[in-house]
């Protein structure tokens, strides 16, 4: 059995081991969690011949510094624009290279982009909880923060050819993102909805795994809010009683008591993640079965793509 040692230098906040996320648990209470550029994980998985959920290295705009004290183990670095050092050779992110003993790996921000994602070619030893080795960032549970001094344990790790993973557009930060109307816009005006869809929106940096709130018009809710708490999911638009408006994101809690005024189509979450702060934001409505022809040809388009990443991890 191969084993490779590497040793956290550096990890700021939010860098985190996340694998696909727990399923089937939001009704215990327990948030999904999971990676917030689920089709970046993807890439980096599959570019690697991994199984799709293996657990990998989400990578925030705080940066990444590790070495490999021992071995060698392939890599693959997938989403958004980001900047990788790796023994002293500068490239970005989208590609797929060997990290060997003394060796230094370096990932930082570049021009574009909040996340992404260190795979690691063999078995990637993480703390999982209810099954599950992602990070959910409110109690510290799965495979946790990286901190320095950390060391890192990949076992059968492998060697993998040097090369470079197609970025499509799909997988840029999404500026413009759709929306389907409730389940709480009763709780709006009409004005306010046209606010909504035509106002100016920034991403603040109020913002984490959970969601992030937004500058823009107040939304503020009709009445009082005496609505009972009920289950909320990924890409919510919650307002609280200030008309703060928040998107609520991979690690969102279970249940709210705020309305929501409209909800991000899932197609369009990834991208929108990887907006960063002060980025602006628009909303453009659609009907019910807009939205599922949205997702349904968005689908393919991402399927397509990842077979083609299958194809270069191909030993053939």
């Amino acid at each position: 059995m191969t084993a490779t040692i590497l040793s956290i230098r550096a990890a700021g906040p939010l860098v985190t081991i996340q694998d696909g996320g727990r399923r089937g648990l939001m009704r215990f209470g327990v948030p999904h969690s999971g990676p917030m550029d689920r089709l970046a994980f993807a890439a980096a998985n599959r570019a690697l011949g991994n199984t799709p959920d293996a657990p990998v290295i989400e990578v925030s705009l705080a940066g990444l510094s590790l070495s490999c004290e021992e071995g060698e183990v392939g890599i693959a670095i997938a989403g958004g624009g980001f900047i990788v050092d790796h023994a002293g050779h500068k490239g970005g992110s989208w590609q797929v290279l060997t990290l060997r003993a003394g060796q230094v790996l370096r990932i930082r921000p570049g021009f574009r982009g909040s996340w992404c994602y260190l795979a690691l070619a063999g078995a990637l030893e993480a703390q999982e909880w209810l099954g599950s080795a992602s990070t959910h960032t409110m109690s510290g549970l799965g495979g946790g923060a990286l901190v320095p001094g950390q060391m890192l344990t990949v076992r059968d790790a492998r060697r993998v050819a040097a090369q470079d993973l197609p970025c499509p557009l799909i997988a840029r930060p999404r500026p413009v993102v759709h929306v389907t109307k409730g389940p709480q816009d009763r709780y709006f005006s009409a004005a306010a909805w046209q606010e909504f869809i035509q106002g100016d929106w920034r991403l603040t940096p109020s913002g984490d795994r959970m969601g992030v709130r937004l500058s823009g018009p107040l939304l503020v809710p009709q009445g009082p809010l005496d609505m009972p708490s009920e289950p909320v999911v990924r890409g919510s638009v919650q307002v609280a009683g200030d008309g703060v408006a928040t998107v609520l994101l991979a690690d969102h809690q279970t249940t709210g008591g705020y309305p929501r005024i409209a909800t991000v189509l899932d197609c369009d979450l990834d991208g929108l993640a990887q907006l960063r702060p002060r980025d602006r934001l628009r909303f453009i409505p659609v009907t019910g079965p807009e939205a599922v022809a949205m997702a349904r040809s968005r689908a393919g388009v991402i399927a397509r793509f990842l077979e083609g990443i299958d194809r270069l991890a191909s030993p053939d």
